[in-house]
């Protein structure tokens, strides 16, 4: 039997899933209306950071929703919107870093930086992050067809443990995912410090701010790392409760380690850059906040 309000706590987890995707798409619609700033890399990283977060919002609020509606999903189309939505997830600290790295040259390398952080770098950045981040899910899938799991065309719900069960699959995401995460802290920290050196012996502005925008990067894969938790966490070995219970404890999770820190990640970092923050609040509002015209700049 379906547990009760299960359908008004379905349509309310969407509300902030919604509001937030409209966040990031005039984000998004502001950075494409000020051309300017898609010629920098940074910039085109930040965009690319948008998209794959509204991504991820996207995927988890409709799996989501096939839970707790108990969506019946045969096997091979759970498969790819659940390998889809790892994929996506694992390229948010890798885009971080990426994100670090251009700053760390922009500071440490002033004079070489036009020429190694450029737009074709940055395609190129956005081309291994999509690589880098694919390679679990291509291992996954190939032992889950060598492997051939009877479990490729029945139907049922769509939950990642559901489909991959055997230890291996366990065993080789949380591998590539500590992997992952000790590969990106490390970037993120070695290019703060190197940075915060600079920032002792320099007086220059823009040292102190490349200083504050990688340590709010640190906070960033601190979200990141959070919202990998909900998996684990409400994974069928560690979430053994009444029905009724598990949906009131699911709630609160995804609201909590998924929703919110995808949302506040993109926010935060737009709303401190000055060359987003009006543009971004003239289309946010619709044209009411008009202090400065969107398109100058």
């Amino acid at each position: 039997m379906r547990p009760s309000g299960v359908p008004v706590k379905a349509i309310l987890s969407m509300l902030p899933c919604l509001f937030f995707l409209y966040v990031n798409s005039v984000m998004v619609f502001a950075l494409l209306r000020k051309p300017l700033l898609l010629e920098s890399p940074r910039y085109i990283l930040f965009a690319h950071l948008l998209f794959i977060e509204s991504l991820q919002l996207l995927l988890a609020m409709l799996l989501y929703l096939f839970v707790v509606s108990t969506v019946q999903m045969i096997g091979y189309v759970c498969i790819a919107v659940t390998q889809f939505a790892a994929v996506t997830i694992r390229m948010s600290p890798l885009n971080l870093a990426v994100m670090s790295l251009e700053r760390y040259v922009a500071i440490s390398f002033p004079l070489r930086h036009t020429t190694i952080s450029t737009p074709r770098m940055a395609g190129v950045a956005i081309v291994v992050i999509w690589t880098v981040a694919s390679l679990d899910t291509f291992i996954q899938i190939f032992l889950f067809v060598n492997l051939k799991s009877k479990d490729f065309s029945s139907q049922g719900i769509c939950k990642r443990n559901s489909v991959f069960r055997m230890q291996v699959f366990v065993t080789l995401d949380r591998a590539f995912t500590v992997v992952n995460f000790v590969l990106v802290t490390t970037v993120v920290l070695y290019t703060y410090i190197a940075v915060m050196i600079t920032a002792m012996t320099s007086l220059e502005r823009s040292v102190n701010k490349a200083q504050k925008t990688l340590l709010l990067h640190l906070f960033q894969l601190c979200l990141c790392l959070v919202s990998t938790m909900f998996d684990m966490i409400n994974s069928s070995e560690m979430l053994t409760l009444d029905p009724g219970i598990a949906i009131e404890v699911q709630y609160i999770l995804f609201l909590s380690l998924i929703i919110f820190p995808k949302c506040l990640s993109p926010l935060i970092y737009g709303l401190r850059d000055h060359n987003l923050k009006r543009s971004f609040k003239y289309h946010f509002t619709f044209g009411c906040v008009s202090t400065v015209s969107p398109y100058s700049g």
